[in-house]
């Protein structure tokens, strides 16, 4: 399932990032709302998790669409 470029896609562009977005401004709520500790954990922890996640997800799409590349040229040949 993650070795196929449309699901790294969606969730390294699109689902990753939202959902890291959305974690932050939880995060920022709780602050905001007097629950300091936990908001840090998630602002920190959470927010984090997501984003590297997606940069994860980006970089094994570009392995894979490189090795796909090669593998078409070698075919090619």
């Amino acid at each position: 399932m993650l070795k196929k470029p449309e699901t790294l896609f969606v969730l390294g562009y699109m689902l990753l990032p939202l959902f890291a977005l959305i974690s932050a401004i939880v995060g920022l709520t709780m602050i905001l709302g007097g629950n300091k500790i936990a908001g840090i954990i998630v602002l920190i922890v959470v927010t984090q998790v997501f984003t590297f996640g997606a940069f994860f997800a980006l970089r094994k799409r570009k392995a894979v669409l490189l090795q796909d590349h090669s593998n078409e040229q070698a075919n090619s040949l």
